[in-house]
């Protein structure tokens, strides 16, 4: 049994949720690719109209883990999903529950709102979370690849064209 709570993230959690992302991205082998600001993310959720939302795994009063999130839509299905940008649990408190208790939190927003699907991302080494989500019943998306268009690319495609 899980020792977890899962709520939504309030305004008083983005310093802890901005050094949960930043640990993220050290664990993914990138922490110099991570430059979000506290500043932005508090924004970016609770700002006039946010469309990024959290939900935090709180251990004794301490946040120690985070589902980030947004919604997508599924012109196939003519419903909402929910597309989960990160999810992360400190490493000396994964095995309690509460990357599961996360997930299964969005699963249940998904079942009342309507919603047809949840979906994330996961690199190719991550044979630990790999076998945590299988373990779950969810599958990797065969046959599709994740493409993504930044920095000068996108710069390039999103100019004015030339005349």
């Amino acid at each position: 049994m899980s020792d977890t709570t899962v709520r939504p993230a309030r305004t008083d959690d983005v310093p802890r949720i901005h050094a949960l992302v930043h640990e993220l991205a050290a664990y993914e082998r990138e922490p110099d690719s991570c430059t979000v600001t506290v500043d932005q993310l508090r924004t970016a959720l609770f700002g006039d109209a946010p469309a990024l939302f959290a939900h935090v795994a709180v251990v004794d009063d301490d946040v120690v883990g985070t589902a980030i999130w947004f919604l997508n839509y599924s012109t196939w299905d003519g419903a909402h999903g929910i597309y989960l940008e990160d999810l992360f649990v400190r490493p000396d408190v994964r095995g309690r529950g509460a990357g599961r208790d996360l997930l299964a939190t969005l699963a249940r927003l998904c079942a009342a709102r309507g919603y047809s699907r949840l979906t994330w991302s996961v690199l190719d080494w991550n044979a630990p979370s790999i076998a945590f989500y299988e373990s779950l019943g969810a599958r990797p998306m065969d046959g599709w690849s994740t493409y993504r268009l930044s920095g000068p690319a996108l710069a390039a495609l999103g100019a004015p064209p030339t005349p």
